[in-house]
């Protein structure tokens, strides 16, 4: 987690704690103000004397009222500074996990930890511990003030204090409860929205709406039984921060009464608890604050101590120049064991095997998608997990079926992995893609508005788009995961003609025979070992494990898109 007060955040807090100091200076004047005041009722008074004791009282609420607003904005400040960095540290963490590992989780429990959690754990620092800064600073310094008025105001409205903090102290472990709960409905209900919204086609055309309402139905009940129940907690709450305000009243008029007081000094005290008030309603409130903090870490917690899929290097080496000679090494990854091959610059491989053989997972790791477990894998000469993972990124290019388009213009899907390419690169990839006629046939050409994960385009037409990204550039390296399974027999020439026109190395993912017929080599991977691989045409002759895998016709869990199952490889415990 990040650390909550780094050298400018120290200066922040140190704010708010002076200003608390000094708003109990200006209850400690207006007390004086009104001790004077009520010291001379009936008396002749001047007019000095009425003007300096009504410039004193002016003044003291002027302060104070600044004073109040100054601490409104440090302590949006503080929250948001910390808000910010814990913001970008978990866009961090997330971007070097898999993409797999991060698509185990709903796309609504994630953003959650990036919207909700993030919201409690601001609301803590700004309006919890900033207030406890402010308020027990105010309330120390007042209750000095009462010790000079009469030592015994001053006990009086410590216990007050006191016992307040007590009850909403006792009120936390309940509260921290059905905040949790409350908290776990909410994303259980904002997954299930997701992917309702996200597959709103297959729910309609499955006939399915009742069935999902029905879903989403018992879900929103949950949570609103949730919300109830923390809403009484927090009642609860609201009736000890209430009757610490009352009590503190009325023990000080009770002493005061005991005690004998004058009525100049029972109506400074008044005056001071009058402003003790509001702060100790306030420290209550950090209670409620605090409890959705800690739900808050412990989600956060969770997601952050996940283990990480990628590292980066310490000290990251370039990577030489080349066409994209490929060395793996007793490269193992889940269920990869010791995959051992070498692959010359320019050579283009075909991938295959059968349902959770492993290849797509062989392709993340080459990607650098994830890190391996054991083993090398080499670029070039230069070992991979020794070079930034910006570097590697930008050589690689890769086309997959969970890396989806972005929201966002044509032009930004095709630029995403290669943002300075050129006006004539982007040409070249139109006409090579086949994107022509779809760029003519789109308002506002490049420009044109993507929706997310390309659902305003047609299947062939996004995997056109997909391609187009990941050639652009002319990376040496080209990862081609199922990039035929979407295209009919026509367009799937684009594929062949990317391959042709790629001066560096490719590696194909495919159950189409016809596709292995055009490559120099083939891999072919059982149960994540590689059971064969060499030239294209031995590897096809009859009696071989590849030329039977293509002799037997897919069965109806296999086909076109059998390659599905291995993006499901990688998981995290």
């Amino acid at each position: 987690m990040i650390r909550l007060l780094t050298r400018r955040r120290a200066g922040l807090f140190a704010l708010l704690v002076a200003n608390g100091l000094a708003q109990a200076a200006a209850a400690v004047i207006a007390a004086i103000a009104v001790e004077r005041a009520f010291s001379r009722l009936g008396a002749a008074n001047s007019l000095s004397t009425i003007a300096s004791i009504g410039a004193a009282l002016a003044g003291a609420a002027t302060l104070s009222a600044f004073l109040r607003a100054r601490e409104r904005i440090d302590a949006e400040r503080l929250g948001q500074s910390y808000c910010h960095d814990m913001r970008m540290h978990l866009f961090d963490r997330l971007t070097v996990m898999s993409p797999r590992s991060v698509g185990q989780r709903s796309q609504g429990s994630t953003a959650l930890r990036f919207v909700g959690d993030l919201s409690a754990i601001r609301k803590w620092v700004s309006l919890g511990l900033a207030r406890l800064a402010v308020g027990i600073t105010m309330i120390v310094g007042t209750l000095i003030a009462l010790v000079l008025i009469d030592p015994l105001l001053a006990i009086a409205t410590g216990s007050a204090a006191v016992l307040g903090g007590l009850g909403a102290v006792a009120q936390g472990p309940a509260l921290r409860r059905a905040t949790r709960e409350a908290r776990r409905r909410r994303s259980r209900l904002a997954g299930r929205v997701t992917e309702a919204i996200g597959a709103v086609g297959v729910v309609q055309a499955n006939n399915a709406v009742g069935r999902e309402r029905r879903r989403i139905r018992k879900h929103s009940r949950r949570l609103r039984n949730a919300m109830i129940d923390r809403a009484r907690r927090l009642g609860a709450l609201q009736a000890v921060a209430e009757a610490t305000g009352s009590a503190a009243t009325a023990f000080l008029l009770v002493v005061a009464l005991a005690a004998g007081l004058g009525a100049p000094e029972v109506a400074a005290a008044m005056t001071v608890v009058g402003l003790l008030v509001p702060q100790l309603r306030g420290l209550a409130r950090v209670q409620e604050y605090r409890q959705h903090q800690q739900v808050a870490v412990e989600a956060i917690g969770r997601f952050v101590d996940r283990p990480a899929l990628l590292s980066e290097p310490a000290e990251p080496h370039p990577l030489a120049d080349g066409r994209g000679r490929l060395l793996l090494r007793d490269a193992s990854l889940d269920i990869v064991s010791d995959v051992t091959v070498d692959v010359a610059a320019g050579t283009t491989v075909a991938l295959v095997g059968p349902n959770g053989a492993g290849k797509s997972t062989l392709v993340a790791a080459i990607a650098r998608l994830v890190d391996l477990d054991s083993g090398v894998i080499e670029l070039d000469g230069v070992d991979l997990s020794t070079v930034s993972l910006a570097d590697v990124r930008a050589e690689i290019g890769i086309a997959a079926p969970d890396l989806p388009l972005m929201k966002g213009s044509l032009r930004r899907n095709l630029t995403y992995r290669h943002r300075d390419a050129t006006d004539d690169e982007i040409e070249r990839v139109l006409d090579l893609c086949d994107l022509r006629a779809l760029v003519s046939g789109l308002s506002g050409g490049l420009g044109h508005r993507i929706s997310e994960g390309g659902t305003n385009l047609s299947s062939g037409q996004r995997q056109r788009v997909l391609l187009a990204r990941a050639v652009l550039g002319s990376p040496r390296l080209l990862l081609l995961d199922e990039a035929d399974a979407n295209l009919d027999a026509a367009t799937a020439s684009v594929v062949d003609r990317i391959v042709n026109d790629h001066d560096g190395t490719s590696i194909i993912i495919t159950h189409r025979v016809e596709r292995i017929a055009v490559a120099d080599e083939v891999w072919h991977l059982v149960d994540g070992r590689l059971v064969e691989h060499g030239p294209t045409d031995r590897l096809l002759s009859p009696g071989t494990r590849t030329a039977e895998l293509f002799a037997t016709p897919p069965d109806t869990d296999t086909g076109e898109r059998a390659g599905d199952d291995d993006r499901r490889e990688v998981s995290v415990a």
